[in-house]
This record gives C-alpha cells, structure tokens and sequence, in this order.
C-alpha cells in the first residue's frame, strides 16, 4: 500500500525545495501559500502514484467490434491528462485486435476512470473552470483558475467549456419541455414540507441585452433584445428587530428566455409544476403593467393565482395622471394631488381614485390636451382593478412590488452580461445563461457528473 512516507522518498528532491521554500517563508502570508504549494504537490503525487499502481491490475480484455477477435494486449501506453492538481500521469495496458482492425484500440482503465479517448481535461477542473466563468468575464476566470490551484489554461479553453455544458443544459431543457408538451408532467422538487405549507409567489419581469449585429464579428451597431424572466419562490413572513413584518423568499428558482412570451410560458409552467404549484396553499402572481406578462396571467395562472400589479408601477400611473392635469385645481399643486391618491392607492380605495379621474375628465377647466392621459389612467386602474388591492395583500402577508424579479434581472443578466464594451452571440449568450441558471437553480453539478463534484473542504476550525 502507498504510504505517505513512500511518497517522500519517491521524489524527495522537488519536496525538499519546496520545504526548504517554505522555511525560508517569513510573514503569515508567505507561509501559507508556501504550505498550499505542498498541499497540491502532495495531491498531485498521490493522484500519480494510485493510477500507475491501479493500472497495473489484471486486465480481462474484450473481443474486436468488427471481426469478433479476441482483444490482445500490446503493452503499458502513456496517458496524461490535466487535473485540478495540475498535470497526471499514469501507464496503463492498451489493447489491439490482432488483425489490426480499425478503431480497435481498446484501454479498459480509461474506462473505469471515466475519461474519454480524447480527453485532456479532468471533468472536476472544467465544473471549476465554467462555474467561475458563471459569475466572472472569461479572462478573470482564467486568472482566479491560475491562482487557485496554479493551472494555467486560455480563457478560449473556458469559452470553449462553457459553450459544450451551456449546450448540454440547453438539450436537457428541450427534453423535459417536450416531455411536457406530449403530457408528461415532471417530477416535483423536494421541498421541505414546512415550505410546503408557505405561497408560492411567481413574480416576472424582462430586462434588455446588447447583442452584436451579425455573429462571428463584434463589429456592426449594438442590437439590444429583451430577455424575459420568471422568479417562483415560497414567501414567508418574518418579523425584525424593529418589530417590522418582512418577506422573505425560500426555496427560490428561476427562469430566464432569449424569446418571446410564448418560450417563457412553457420554461415557467415546467418550473411551476415542479415547485408544486399544483399543491400550494395559495399562488401569487406579480408582475409590473407590460401587457405580455399579464396576458400570460390571464391565460395560464389567473384560475389558481392571484394577481397583483407591482405598487410601484401603479403609482408612476398616478404620477403621470398629476401631470397630465397640471394646475386644473387651485386649491391643490399636482404634487399635493398625487401624494393624497397614493396615499389612497396603498390603503385600498382604488374606486375613490378612478371615480376622481372621472369627475376630473367632466370639470370645463380640464383642458383638452390633458383629457387623454387622465382618461388613459382611469381605464388602466379599472382594467386592473382586482390587482390593486393593497390594504388586502398585506393583510395576507404578500408582497406587492416586483423588486424580488427586479433584483433577479439585476444579478442574473446585468451583472454578467452587460459589463462594458460586452456584446454577445444569440448562440453564446444562450449557453452561459443556461449554465448560470443550473447553478441558480441547484441543477449545476448534475451536467458534468452523476456523482456530486462540490469539494468540502476540511477544516480544523469547524
């Protein structure tokens, strides 16, 4: 059995400059990384030391695809490939079928490591390398990958990771949408049955991205297109110091589309089902005036869910009916007006509101030109009239402003996709996006292997 002090004497030359590195090491720092670049040498050797011994174990070889011939061994062949520890290598017994038929190469051992003919980078260094590159510009997460574990790769290799697994994410998408559309209803995420018994709140917003003009080049005029999102998450009420009644949002998913209303109704519905919307004591749906969003309400939500319009759009409706007026009344600046049917906005009056409007479109000194936008926002707050009932949501403990999606757009997209001088492809863009959706969404691992590929560290301190 390989022991540590096998592993010294193995290689003892580069170990004790590294040792002697780290005597020489004076301020905390210093010694830190000092003993960090022994740690991975350490790593590195013992990763060597059990694949050359692992593959040097009988081999049972297989017969030929083509002819039918027995496999035959033809000797120890070189593998090396890069690690989170850096570079590994290993010998192991290649097989050939005697009659040298084509394609007949056969390595078991690469097999039962799960590593493909080709491959040069072990998948527990790509799952780094892309979920760096989920919250980082591909060059910060060349320079971070460098600094962790001192593996030195291009930011077109990252690109190149992020395209294959924002691929694969986007293919798993399509299957579980298709196996909805043809009526199979996906299975249910756990979900602590304490949130279980909480709302279930769907809040949706969109938010623009700069695209390039024509693919392949970043040249040409910025196109900017929406990307429409979709928040569900279970709310519950808690109280603050302050004795303050807050919403917090648990077990939070989200959904994101490069598309229109129709793509985000499907990617929804499936994320839906699968929070358990079926179940849950009672669905919210929030959302600010774009009437996308709402006719996808009114269309697939508005027979179990109830629908708030965001406060805060509602009041910029108000806003511009104080404009629109002007100085009609004496007595009141545009300013005072507003502040009084906002006022009565949040308490649940909305009819006192619409009713003003009303007599305001009827008073001889309304001039002509404000008579459109008053009665614009008169016909708005009646449409909406069931979503507006503020003093009755809070009561119920829920939100009533979309800033919950709001934040979403922000940290999702914004934060990633529009840094300056970033125009991207439909095609690129699509593909992190997926992958910053996995991880949002605790679905990350899974594409690059069945077992979890999350490293608990070990700490002392624990």
């Amino acid at each position: 059995m390989l022991t540590l002090k096998h592993i010294v004497e193995l290689d003892a030359l580069e170990l004790q400059q590294l040792y002697e590195k780290l005597q020489k090491s004076v301020t905390l720092a210093s010694l830190v990384l000092a003993a960090w670049q022994i740690g991975l040498w350490f790593a590195r050797t013992l990763v060597n030391h059990h694949l050359n011994e692992r593959a040097q174990l009988p081999q049972s070889w297989g017969n030929c695809h083509q002819c039918g011939s027995h496999l035959q061994s033809k000797g120890f062949v070189p593998r090396r490939i890069l690690t989170l520890v850096g570079w590994v290598e290993w010998r192991r017994r290649v097989g050939r079928c005697p009659n040298r038929c084509a394609g007949s190469h056969d390595a078991p051992f690469d097999q039962v490591l799960g590593i493909a003919p080709d491959q040069q980078t072990s998948i527990e260094l790509v799952r780094l390398g892309c979920l760096l590159a989920v919250f980082l510009p591909f060059e910060l997460a060349v320079q971070l990958l460098s600094q962790l574990c001192g593996v030195h790769i291009s930011d077109d290799t990252v690109w190149q990771w992020v395209q294959r697994f924002g691929r694969q994410a986007m293919q798993r998408l399509n299957r579980e949408l298709d196996n909805l559309h043809q009526g199979v209803e996906p299975a249910m995420e756990a979900i602590d049955p304490i949130l279980m018994e909480l709302p279930l709140v769907i809040a949706a917003d969109g938010v623009t991205v700069p695209f390039r003009a024509q693919g392949g080049t970043p040249k040409g005029k910025i196109r900017f297109q929406e990307v429409k999102i979709a928040l569900l998450a279970r709310i519950r009420s808690v109280q603050t110091r302050s004795a303050q009644t807050k919403t917090r949002l648990e077990q939070r998913r989200l959904v994101a589309v490069l598309g229109d209303i129709a793509a985000l109704q499907a990617r929804l519905q499936l994320e839906a089902l699968r929070q358990g919307i079926t179940t849950a004591p009672q669905v919210v749906w929030i959302s600010d005036g774009a009437r996308g969003f709402w006719r996808l309400f009114e269309q697939h939500f508005a027979g179990i869910a109830i629908g708030i319009l965001d406060f805060y759009h509602a009041a910029q409706q108000l806003g511009e009916a104080a404009e629109a007026y002007g100085d009609t009344l004496p007595t009141r600046t545009p300013q005072q007006w507003f502040e009084r049917v906002r006022h009565q906005l949040r308490h649940g009056y909305v009819h006192r509101i619409v009713q003003e409007l009303g007599r305001l479109l009827q008073y001889p000194s309304t001039p002509a030109s404000a008579k459109p936008g008053l009665k614009r926002v008169q016909q708005y707050l009646s449409k909406h009239l069931p979503h507006l009932q503020y003093r009755s949501f809070k009561k119920q403990g829920f939100p009533i402003g979309s800033g919950m999606v709001e934040s979403a757009c922000k940290w999702l997209i914004e934060q990633r996709f529009k840094g300056t001088g970033m125009r991207w492809s439909e095609t690129g863009f699509n593909h992190l996006l997926h992958l910053r959706l996995a991880w949002v969404n605790g679905r990350f691992d899974p594409l690059f292997a069945e077992h979890p590929l999350t490293l608990h560290l070990y700490s002392p301190n624990r």
